[in-house]
């Protein structure tokens, strides 16, 4: 019987101390589509800055990204673009990469920027090896650096994808934090 009661005791007080983190991530990889779910309303994932995780558009969510093919008749994509529901301007293509090392030199290189006063409703012809900075609802920032995307015809449908690697700074300032 004491065995049982020390056990349980260590058991309880182990499993006391463990402690979650409930904060969110401020920077990762993320991939996200434009393809639609649910039978009506449809609804796509997109990927929520403020919470670093891929979250429904059912509702409209402020501060969520989503990635959208813009097609012609025959639902050939001509481009890619981001979109969020933030109801302003929340897009800047801060540059455009020859390739992927010069991309990423640029993005660690990318500490702390100037308001660049040329906000995007969307960010238009996304493709890889670009960097963009996308404002928050609450000015927050964020940059992202495309790593790859997909843009194509896919079971009769316009496709779009995007894969990114980004940094949130949630403070309103516009400093970056370390990796």
């Amino acid at each position: 019987m004491r065995k049982v009661v020390y056990i349980s005791f260590i058991l309880i007080f182990l499993l006391g101390s463990c402690k979650k983190n409930n904060s969110p991530a401020l920077s990762g990889t993320v991939t996200i589509n434009n393809i639609l779910s649910g039978t009506g309303p449809y609804y796509a994932m997109g990927f929520s800055v403020t919470t670093g995780n891929t979250v429904s558009t059912l509702k409209s969510p402020l501060d969520v990204i989503t990635i959208n093919a813009d097609f012609d008749i025959n639902y050939n994509v001509r481009k890619i673009y981001f979109a969020t529901y933030n109801f302003s301007n929340s897009f800047y293509r801060y540059g455009v990469y020859p390739d992927a090392t010069t991309a990423a030199n640029a993005f660690n290189s990318l500490t702390s920027f100037t308001d660049p006063a040329t906000w995007k409703e969307i960010g238009d012809s996304v493709k890889i090896n670009q960097i963009w900075i996308y404002k928050t609802s609450t000015s927050g920032f964020a940059k992202l650096k495309v790593t790859g995307t997909a843009a194509e015809k896919r079971d009769a449908k316009p496709y779009a994808e995007c894969t990114f690697d980004w940094v949130y700074q949630p403070d309103g300032t516009y400093t970056f934090p370390k990796k």
